[in-house]
């Protein structure tokens, strides 16, 4: 079994306090225990020589690529230019140490498999188990993780190194995810500490 780390949308507009939801009164619960767990699940990662692959919601200028329903729900996002590729906003959180030579997979969709490359890296790295931790738990996670398991990939969901705008909302997502079948939910420590190196 070879596994990768993917880190769903970990960025400043989502986790930082001034990134654009927060500034907008959307800030996500409990997100400096997402941002320490998900630095360390890829601290562990890359120690046992897993990759890792960085996901980034993004949209270009114009935001031509938001789409009616995305930019219908907050039009308030596009007012602040939230999330546009290249910002400050659209980045990946300082703490998580991506760096230029990391993968980086930029989307425009909840799911991280839908118009991206995302799919193909994975094939390429030879992975058929999936790690999978960040925000928005009950959104782009487990959009992702549930493209993922139509793809036929295992995936382990890292349940204390993701985040939603409530807890409720949080537990949701895991209970989801976890009773349907899409994915096993469990912790990093648990889950890097069993995890095969790719």
């Amino acid at each position: 079994m070879t596994s990768v780390l993917i880190v769903v949308d970990m960025q400043n507009g989502f986790v930082h306090p001034d990134g654009s939801l927060p500034t907008l009164g959307m800030a996500l619960a409990d997100t400096g225990r997402a941002v320490r767990q998900c630095a360390a699940a890829v601290a562990a990662a890359r120690a046992a020589g897993t990759p890792v692959v960085f996901t980034r919601h993004v949209y270009r200028p114009g935001r031509a690529d938001e789409g009616a329903n995305l930019g219908g729900a907050h039009p308030a996002l596009a007012e602040i230019s939230a999330l546009a590729a290249g910002s400050w906003d659209a980045q990946v959180a300082d703490e998580l140490g991506c760096g230029p030579d990391d993968l980086v997979v930029d989307k425009a969709r909840f799911d991280a498999f839908l118009w991206t490359s995302l799919d193909p890296l994975l094939r390429g790295l030879g992975a058929d188990h999936l790690l999978v931790c960040g925000v928005v738990t009950n959104i782009c996670v487990e959009s992702t993780v549930r493209a993922a398991y139509m793809r036929d990939y295992r995936v382990t969901v890292l349940g204390d190194a993701c985040a939603a705008l409530t807890p409720r909302l949080h537990e949701i997502g895991l209970e989801v995810m976890r009773d349907c079948g899409f994915a096993t939910v469990t912790t990093v420590t648990e889950a890097l500490t069993a995890a095969p190196a790719a």
